[in-house]
């Protein structure tokens, strides 16, 4: 599959994956910030922001379209960052792909299975008729009967467009849904890797515990660790200097 992706900079090439219900959009700060020192290429994952839809979706699936970008642009050798199911692909593509990751950042995810988290906010945006509202604000309003965390809400409303005067998701909710239990699996245990790592976690959320830590540095024998303070899950949103300082340092070090 060909992904949609934005690219931009030049130099050693760094492909940005974001997280689940995300897009390339999210990361255009990070994007425009690095980019004065690499070219980057965000990405936004199938069924997810521009990309194709399709009914088939699992972490070899995932790395094997980046792996396509990757050939499409000429890319032999790329650092990958990616944030939480975007760093599980990541993962994935260098188990895949080991000679072609030179550094690999992944944020606030580690390896492990996960478990269903995510199944009532795909069941909130499915259960809304979108043909009955004409403004945002309704939509939002209608979804906080069962999101009431607006910074969520006003996440997931990314995702909503207009079409033709109707409103749509963006998203392949069906297909994400459907999909699931294939995007909180675990990633490649029985494997370890050697390339430079960086595992960036907000101290505030529970993705990364003390225990993933010790399986991370098991299976990613040059991990480095860096816990973001007053940070949760979305690290680079919350607190977007210290992630960028903690990144930058990483890859610029040999």
């Amino acid at each position: 599959m060909k992904l949609h992706y934005q690219e931009s900079g030049e130099g050693i090439p760094l492909i940005i994956i974001h997280g689940l219900f995300g897009s390339a959009d999210n990361w255009r700060s990070m994007a425009k910030y690095f980019s004065r020192f690499y070219r980057v290429v965000s990405v936004d994952l199938r069924n997810h922001g521009r990309s194709p839809h399709s009914d088939e979706q699992n972490f070899t699936i995932m790395a094997g379209d980046i792996h396509q970008l990757c050939e499409d642009l000429g890319l032999d050798q790329v650092n990958i960052l990616g944030h939480s199911l975007g760093g599980k692909v990541a993962m994935k593509f260098a188990a895949m792909y080991p000679d072609m990751v030179a550094k690999l950042v992944v944020v606030d995810i580690a390896p492990r299975q996960y478990f269903s988290a995510h199944t009532p906010l795909m069941d909130a945006m499915l259960a809304l008729n979108l043909s009955q509202f004409t403004r945002r604000t309704e939509v939002d309003d209608a979804l906080a009967e069962s999101v009431p965390d607006k910074a969520v809400r006003q996440f997931l409303l990314m995702n909503l467009v207009s079409e033709r005067e109707n409103f749509q998701w963006r998203i392949n909710l069906p297909a994400l849904k459907a999909n699931y239990p294939e995007l909180m699996a675990a990633i490649s245990e029985d494997k370890t890797f050697s390339m430079p790592s960086l595992f960036v976690y907000g101290e505030l959320s529970d993705y990364v515990t003390e225990q993933d830590r010790q399986q991370i540095s098991r299976q990613f024998t040059e991990a480095k660790f860096s816990g973001i303070e007053k940070a949760g899950h979305w690290v680079q949103a919350e607190r977007p200097q210290q992630f960028k300082k903690v990144v930058e340092e990483f890859l610029q070090n040999d």
